[in-house]
């Protein structure tokens, strides 16, 4: 099993889709990769030779930011949002969709289950 930027990759897949097993990496970024590192996108990871796999490592490291550095990257950006209390900082707090979606119907996904609000009690005479 190949080793990239401390994910493993899975073999019996074509090297286009293994590579978006990493953090930061999509199908396109993939494919530019894989031309930079002179390998045929559809040769599977197994087939692989040593220096093949060395040359996409180091196409990874030199252009890209993948996995760990990406993640914390993506935090401080949060983070910043929330610090400057700008209107995308106070959904992220609110937990609430940042990004101009409506919440009446839908916005599960950030909202998270649903809480039920019991109605008031009517006064008896």
């Amino acid at each position: 099993m190949a080793r990239i930027s401390g994910v493993d990759i899975p073999e019996k897949k074509r090297g286009e889709i293994a590579l978006t097993y990493i953090f930061g990496i999509g199908r396109s970024t993939a494919q530019t990769i894989l031309t930079k590192a002179g390998v045929d996108w559809d040769k599977k990871t197994s087939e692989w030779t040593e220096d093949e796999a060395n040359a996409i490592r180091a196409v990874i490291t030199e252009n890209f930011k993948v996995e760990g550095v990406l993640k914390s990257e993506v935090q401080l950006s949060i983070k910043r949002l929330l610090d400057i209390g700008c209107y995308r900082g106070l959904r992220h707090r609110k937990g609430l969709p940042v990004r101009g979606q409506g919440t009446k119907n839908n916005a599960r996904t950030r909202k998270g289950k649903r809480k039920t609000v019991a109605n008031k009690k009517k006064a008896t005479k």
